[in-house]
């Protein structure tokens, strides 16, 4: 009886990278991004403001709205509230370099975000507080009016 070939596995050899198919997309869209965005700038676009990245939490008594300004002097951030609109504007100053900037994915110039709540607020007690880079935005409900028990009388 003859023998047959056998195939051997090579056990010295590395094992393969798995395949991870959405970290392949979100590097494919990262890419097609800056390439649009290069082909499509125009001159003086960094001049329109930018939106940062914002949270919204509503709690029982108030809404928190809480922006991403990483780099930001709270001297260069302007709130302004009007009825239940909320707008907030500044802008994040480029800061000087030494070195030859070989990649930016950082925003810098002006910004700009609104957002209309859903119902009354108290202007009087908006608190806001810039830490760590996050504007965090305190906006409080007016006091909800309370049942109030009337005596029938005679």
């Amino acid at each position: 009886m003859a023998a047959l070939p056998t195939r051997r596995r090579d056990m010295t050899a590395r094992p393969q990278r798995r395949f991870e198919p959405f970290r392949e997309f979100d590097q494919l869209q990262a890419q097609m991004g800056e390439l649009l965005e290069s082909a499509l700038s125009v001159p003086g676009a960094d001049a329109l403001p930018w939106t940062p990245a914002v949270d919204i939490e509503e709690t029982d008594d108030a809404w928190v709205i809480e922006a991403e300004l990483p780099g930001v002097d709270k001297k260069d951030v302007d709130i302004q509230m009007h009825e239940s609109e909320v707008v907030v504007r500044g802008e994040i100053k480029e800061r000087e370099r030494k070195g030859v900037l070989r990649r930016r994915t950082r925003r810098v110039g002006e910004f700009e975000f609104r957002v209309t709540l859903p119902g009354q607020t108290d202007p009087e007690k908006i608190d806001a507080k810039l830490d760590g880079g996050v504007l965090t935005i305190n906006i409080p409900k007016p006091p909800q009016e309370q049942p109030r028990h009337v005596e029938i009388s005679g």
